[in-house]
């Protein structure tokens, strides 16, 4: 119906999966196709999560970064993003997205999460039974279906991989990633230490926790900005950035956009920023 908006929900995990799934995304724009071009742009921002990525129907193409592979899955596992991702749909697509913790797939599947940064492919590279549940998750009948399949499949699994302790819940995943690193890493060395961390979440323990401080800062921002109280340099110093300009630059790094231009964006109707708005 003319008027309507796509459906998209953002999923938080049950309870046994709190330390291993982030949330999980379903988007559809089956029911209320998309008339402009620009509305079916996807934005996406650097992220320090893993991911798999389910299109039940329709297609998507990747814009940005330039220099990103082509090949068309229809079950994409992907790590952890650097860089901002601009996709494109060509016509109405329905996907289901699963967040990981990045240190909760390298004890599920036994990947070093390092060789993964910037990079995706098939699902089937996670493994057959992997491959299987997606031929299960595209082949079922709704939403509820999928989730269910999605849950059944990791609860039993991750509660014989996952290390003592529940753990990694929401903004403190980064900090228990440390102590649960160096509480078991051979020799305790620092070195040894941050060899593992990488290993488990792709990236250097630095730089996972200026992507945290970043998050928890756009959130900030995004509140001051609509209340009309954002005070760039204020919200900056708040976040513990040197000035306004390095708080502009992490900001550009991790979504392609300053602050201000993408507070605007999350203030406005723009549709191709639809997982900012979801998310925060």
């Amino acid at each position: 119906m003319p008027g309507m908006e796509p459906t998209t929900r953002l999923i938080f995990p049950r309870k046994s999966l709190a330390s291993c799934v982030r949330a999980t995304i379903v988007r559809s724009t089956v029911e209320t196709p998309l008339a402009s071009d620009g509305d079916r742009l996807n934005h996406y921002p650097a992220t320090p999560h893993c991911w798999v990525t389910f299109y039940i129907e329709g297609d998507t193409e990747v814009l940005l970064p330039e220099d990103a592979p082509q090949e068309r899955f229809r079950a994409v596992f992907g790590g952890p993003q650097t860089r901002p991702i601009t996709t494109y749909n060509p016509g109405p697509v329905r996907m289901l997205m699963v967040m990981f913790y990045p240190h909760a797939l390298h004890a599920l599947c036994g990947i070093d999460v390092a060789e993964w940064v910037d990079r995706w492919d098939d699902i089937k590279a996670l493994g057959p039974e992997w491959q299987a549940l997606a031929d299960a998750v595209l082949a079922a009948p709704d939403d509820a279906a999928r989730l269910a399949l999605v849950d059944n499949f990791l609860e039993p699994r991750w509660q014989a991989a996952r290390p003592g302790g529940a753990g990694a819940i929401a903004g403190d995943w980064v900090r228990h990633l440390a102590t649960e690193v160096a509480d078991t890493a051979l020799g305790r060395g620092v070195r040894n230490i941050e060899r593992r961390i990488k290993a488990r979440a792709g990236q250097p323990m630095r730089k996972l926790l200026r992507r945290q401080r970043a998050e928890h800062t756009f959130f900030e921002a995004r509140e001051d900005y609509l209340s009309g109280k954002a005070v760039w340099s204020d919200i900056a110093a708040r976040g513990g950035y040197s000035d306004q300009a390095h708080f502009c630059r992490e900001a550009r790094e991790i979504t392609g956009r300053t602050p201000l231009e993408l507070a605007r964006v999350l203030a406005s109707s723009d549709e191709s920023y639809w997982i900012y708005r979801v998310w925060t």
